[in-house]
């Protein structure tokens, strides 16, 4: 898990990576030299093949230190999986590029032409996590020249790709997640791969694991650990208060308690669909069913607790310079993705 002194540097950056807009280059050499970027790729292909269920426990605790470093983490991290549906040679290319890292969007807002044994591809992705120390990214095309067009993923070297510095959020501001383009950048057929476990080429537990449970798991955690650390700043301003309202504390504890319910939840869930994978089963319709609705369970209790509590933190909570107010601004960024926004 997150050691104390790795948590430290990760809090101790984290001003410094908001007003920078980009994660600072101490938070960049510790993501790479404990080898997060590539926790969920395959061993074969130099990864480190973690288990799901201690993936998302420390992306919980890198998120609680600071949100734009967990989501850059899972983010990126979670493209690295992908190498997992590439053939075993790409894979090993890619992962085993110096300081990889996979940056990306899953909108198919481009188009991929074949040509040749390979394909053309031009189009603009948004919202791209993590874009500034890419050295690939990935994406989503519509796929022409093939006879009837269809989606495909692929994955493209960061020389073939042009960041747009188009990220103006309000929080999450060290993800730099930017837009970026291609402008008919040719990549061999090999860099295609779809997001299927019948089409895993990797023959570990974690690709036969549902793709957008995985997303669920591991962006819940987010929120999560960033509630938690938006609690724990509130503690102490609120004690530290000179007439704090008599409800506050118990206002506090009880949203505590819903949210470490919900998470509790969730992870339990989540260990038990892994057992499930993990004995050579796809996890099963119910349980793939649970484990979404705790995640997003986990989501609302997320927010449940840091907007029941932020009115008891005073002013100090609406500095744009206070630690609170950045937590709480990252939260309320994160907290819009797509998969969390009917």
């Amino acid at each position: 898990m997150l050691n104390q002194q790795d948590k430290s540097l990760i809090v101790g950056s984290a001003a410094g990576a908001e007003a920078a807009r980009f994660l600072l280059l101490d938070q960049q050499a510790l993501i790479h030299e404990q080898g997060w970027l590539k926790m969920l790729a395959p061993r074969a292909a130099g990864g480190v093949e973690m288990p799901l269920p201690q993936v998302v426990r420390l992306e919980e605790a890198i998120a609680e230190a600071d949100g734009s470093v967990g989501w850059v983490v899972t983010l990126c991290a979670g493209a690295g999986w992908f190498a997992g549906f590439l053939p075993p040679d790409t894979a090993r290319e890619i992962i085993g590029t110096p300081n990889v890292c996979l940056a990306g969007s899953g909108a198919p807002t481009g188009f991929a032409d074949k040509e040749g044994d390979g394909y053309r591809i031009t189009g603009r992705w948004d919202i791209a996590s993590g874009a500034p120390i890419a050295t690939h990214f990935t994406l989503n095309a519509i796929v022409r020249g093939e006879g009837e067009e269809r989606i495909r993923a692929f994955v493209v070297p960061a020389a073939q790709v042009v960041v747009e510095p188009t990220w103006r959020s309000f929080g999450m501001r060290g993800t730099a997640s930017h837009s970026y383009r291609i402008d008919g950048a040719w990549v061999p057929a090999s860099h295609g791969f779809t997001i299927d476990p019948a089409y895993a080429t990797a023959p570990g537990t974690l690709y036969r694991f549902p793709f957008m449970l995985l997303a669920w798991v591991t962006l819940s955690a987010n929120l999560s650990g960033m509630a938690r650390h938006f609690l724990q700043l509130a503690q102490v301003i609120i004690a530290a208060r000179r007439q704090p309202p008599a409800s506050a504390q118990e206002v506090l504890a009880s949203a505590a308690m819903a949210l470490e319910g919900a998470r509790e939840r969730m992870l339990a869930l989540l260990d038990q669909a892994w057992a499930q994978a993990e004995g050579g089963d796809s996890v099963g319709a119910a349980l793939d069913t649970q484990l979404r609705e705790a995640s997003m369970a986990l989501v609302i209790a997320a927010r449940r607790a840091v907007g029941d509590i932020y009115p008891f933190c005073g002013l100090r909570a609406a500095q744009e310079d206070s630690d609170i107010n950045r937590v709480w601004r990252d939260f309320h960024t994160a907290s819009q993705h797509a998969l969390f926004c009917p």
